[in-house]
């Protein structure tokens, strides 16, 4: 992150549609994130112990295996807006602040975790892409982790029988307001353990536990 890029305004609605469409007129074969994927995709590289290089996840970005996207104006106005998007939420991360993360009410009849899960799947990317913080053995990480699993189906996680014992005791969010609140929380207890603030730093209100049954 540039100290340029650190210093833009924050990406606005126009700003998220144009993104969105500079995503989906990439070409065939690429696979790229959709704006809710790529938001909890830039939440999971920000949390790893170490940042990967950005040259590596912006390449995830515009296409899921990592395919070089063609090089042009649209291709960098795309990589502008998402580090911007970047810089942002890594302003909100080290400062332990909120930010609204890209989800989206998909209809009048999805539920919570159907709406959560396309920003799920883009953290659960990065934690493919970067495995270092799910290599991580900190009892502290189990529960937030928790909260953002819970969204996935058990079956599709595969040996996961200490995060799977956790997500049978939690409350899932009643609504989806409450379920953005639980993975905002969440990140920021990841990041006190990944990103810890320094000590000379003023300590900002700690987040809530996880809701239990």
């Amino acid at each position: 992150m540039t100290p340029l890029t650190s210093q833009l305004p924050s990406l606005g609605d126009a700003d998220i549609e144009r993104l969105q469409t500079l995503l989906d007129d990439l070409p065939a074969p690429l696979q790229p994130l959709d704006v809710s994927a790529l938001d909890g995709f830039l939440c999971g590289v920000l949390l790893q112990p170490q940042r990967p290089p950005p040259a590596r996840w912006l390449a995830l970005v515009t296409d899921v295996e990592g395919r070089p996207a063609p090089a042009g104006a649209a291709l960098t106005e795309l990589q502008a807006l998402v580090q911007r998007r970047h810089a942002e939420v890594d302003r909100a991360i080290t400062n332990r602040q909120w930010f609204d993360p890209w989800i989206y009410q998909l209809d009048d009849d999805a539920g919570p975790d159907e709406c959560v899960l396309p920003w799920i799947a883009g953290f659960a990317a990065a934690m493919d892409a970067f495995p270092a913080l799910m290599a991580r053995t900190d009892p502290e990480l189990v529960e937030p982790l928790a909260l953002l699993f819970m969204h996935f189906d058990p079956d599709d996680l595969e040996d996961a029988d200490e995060l799977l014992a956790v997500i049978e005791t939690l409350e899932p969010a009643a609504d989806l307001a409450e379920a953005v609140q639980d993975i905002v929380r969440a990140l920021m207890l990841i990041a006190d353990v990944t990103r810890p603030r320094r000590a000379a730093a003023p300590a900002g209100p700690r987040a809530r536990g996880p809701r239990r049954r």
